[in-house]
């Protein structure tokens, strides 16, 4: 037995370095940090799916979501709390200095909300874009959600709904005509807020976590550009482009660039705002509705008249709804100040392809690319050339209407087909006719009655 002892001592000691390594190498709590300091709106909604997703590939332990906004679009708003609610792993938000509104809703449906000394949670009422409150039906939805997203969270749900309705009192808390907004201190009294904090390491230390690795998300280079496509100075550039080009294409069909320029442009105009959710389906048909208007206009039907201004303005009004999160022309919602960018970046694009059309057009033609695509020979008489074949003069001649002459057809010459016309007369095939005129390669003919 004693001669096993100093095997047994290498085999304990073994143990215990490996119980060691193991414990050093362990894998340390995983937090993703996320930024909300925006106005909700369909970018920020994206973001958010973006960042959610990118947590769980992560395989993020907790979720911080900092928080800095005075609200937004309440369809927003619900989508983002949705996720948040149905998220499988911790989510906490820190109130860094506002969450009105929108963020409060949002802030609500969390884990665990944390305040920033001088913060503030509240007045969620809905709003139209004047700034007036919303319909009462609109009221009542964020009443509701607001409510039922605190009873999940052990919120009380009262108070939640208290800063909606300014009609709803709560004791000792609010009075009637004056809707709920919580300051720091007075969230963590009615249990809105965990606590006061400075930093995400206070967060988690509270949270009882204090080694763990850090992610702080940010949008991929591709979303970035996608980002930039959406500034309305971008925006305006491409409507520019994409109008000019369809007007250049049919000054010149065939040449091809103006109208790939224009598809391009269409393209990065309007995928940005569709993965943003602002391009509706139905709001690009209509600009594709308008555009084949606008050709049956000029290559079908004569003139220049209804369809044509309905294509235009069915395109106009395409490009400008794309930018706007309305509901079938439901302007509820949407900021003023969103709508006045809309309508000013879609006609000053407007404005700069007439001037590249009117103006940029001479520049073209007189460019050496166009020149190596354009016939620019002038094949004068002066110089030679002639479009007059025959070789001598068929005034006086005589034949017969080979066509019908309406005022212009064919007709036969000593068993030679040649071009005619008339004074404006109608002649029937087969008839009797006499040259009574020359003109390049077409014979001015007369009715022999």
């Amino acid at each position: 037995m004693y001669k096993r002892l100093p095997v047994l001592i290498l085999i304990f000691f073994a143990l215990l370095t490996g119980l060691q390594a193991q414990d050093s190498t362990a894998v340390k709590p995983l937090v993703f940090l996320m930024k909300l300091d925006a106005d909700i709106d369909p970018r920020t909604n994206r973001y958010t799916e973006l960042a959610l997703d990118k947590a769980v590939e992560q395989q993020a332990d907790y979720v911080i979501i900092e928080m800095d906004t005075y609200g937004g679009a309440l369809n927003d708003a619900d989508d983002i709390r949705t996720r948040v609610l149905e998220f499988e792993k911790p989510i906490y938000v820190y109130i860094n200095k506002d969450a009105a509104s929108a963020g409060a809703l949002i802030s609500i449906a969390c884990d665990s909300i944390y305040m920033a000394k001088g913060a503030s949670i509240g007045a969620a009422t809905v709003v139209t874009q004047d700034g007036a409150a919303a319909p009462d039906k609109y009221q009542s939805y964020m009443r509701s959600i607001m409510r039922s997203t605190a009873e999940a969270n052990g919120r009380d749900p009262k108070i939640a709904e208290a800063m909606v309705d300014q009609d709803v009192e709560v004791d000792s808390i609010s009075t009637e005509g004056k809707v709920i907004t919580f300051s720091t201190s007075e969230a963590i009294k009615h249990g809105f807020c965990e606590a006061q904090v400075n930093s995400v390491e206070e967060i988690m230390s509270r949270s009882g976590v204090v080694d763990y690795d850090v992610f702080e998300y940010e949008l991929t280079a591709s979303e970035k550009i996608i980002s930039i496509f959406i500034n309305p100075y971008v925006s305006g550039i491409l409507i520019l482009i994409i109008m000019g080009g369809i007007y250049f294409e049919l000054q010149t069909p065939g040449v091809g660039f103006p109208i790939l320029a224009s598809l391009i442009a269409l393209i990065l105009y309007f995928t940005p705002y569709y993965l943003n959710g602002l391009a509706e389906n139905w709001e690009i048909i209509m600009f594709f509705i308008g555009v084949v208007l606008l050709f049956l206009e000029i290559f079908v039907i004569p003139g220049f008249g209804l369809a044509g201004i309905a294509g235009i303005m069915l395109m106009v009004t395409s490009l400008t709804l794309v930018m706007l999160n309305n509901d079938w022309f439901d302007f509820s919602f949407v900021p003023s100040g969103h709508l006045t960018t809309a309508v000013l970046v879609t006609f000053l694009g407007l404005i700069g392809s007439f001037i590249v059309m009117f103006i940029g057009g001479v520049r073209l033609t007189e460019s050496g690319m166009f020149k190596r695509i354009a016939l620019e020979t002038t094949m004068d008489k002066a110089s030679g050339y002639t479009s007059n074949f025959k070789k001598g003069s068929f005034i006086g001649k005589t034949g017969v209407a080979y066509t019908i002459l309406r005022p212009s057809g064919k007709i036969e010459i000593d068993h030679e087909i040649y071009d005619a016309y008339t004074r404006g007369n109608y002649i029937e095939q087969g008839t009797p006719i006499e040259v009574i005129g020359e003109e390049g390669t077409s014979l001015k003919v007369k009715a022999l009655v």
